[in-house]
């Protein structure tokens, strides 16, 4: 009698084991990373930190699909990488949406280039004179 109560044990103890991988995933991918990025969305990261936003949402992408090939552990990885995204995008969004000065990237002391198309020659060169971008040789 023993003998089955000790065999029985080991299946429950075999199907919990093997189960912890589902049950993570459901809590740090489904609920986890998709409340966070719908977080991010709500804080419109999309339009005010577009990087995190995108890691974010690429990031529980990648989970979800990895999930699906029964990786419970890469997935679970890669939710915790789009919660922290997501997170970030939402920080981002919020700080630019206080300053708009504080857009990464952005100089407000360099004005835009002046002048019109890109095969505008600059005003003071000789046509005539100006090398040729390619060589008529093949």
């Amino acid at each position: 009698m023993s003998y089955y109560r000790g065999a029985v044990l080991r299946v429950l103890l075999l199907t919990l084991v093997v189960g912890c991988g589902p049950i993570v995933y459901v809590n740090d991918v489904t609920r986890k990373a998709s409340d966070a990025v719908d977080e991010a969305r709500a804080a419109e990261a999309d339009k005010y930190a577009p990087y995190y936003w995108t890691r974010a949402v690429e990031f529980l992408r990648q989970a979800r699909t990895i999930a699906a090939h029964a990786d419970f552990q890469g997935a679970n990885r890669y939710g915790r990488l789009a919660t922290e995204a997501a997170e970030l995008a939402v920080q981002e969004a919020n700080e630019v949406k206080k300053d708009p000065s504080k857009v990464k990237g952005a100089r407000p002391d360099v004005a835009p280039a002046k002048g019109g198309g890109d095969d505008e020659v600059p005003s003071g060169l000789d046509t005539k004179k100006v090398a040729p971008a390619k060589d008529g040789a093949p």
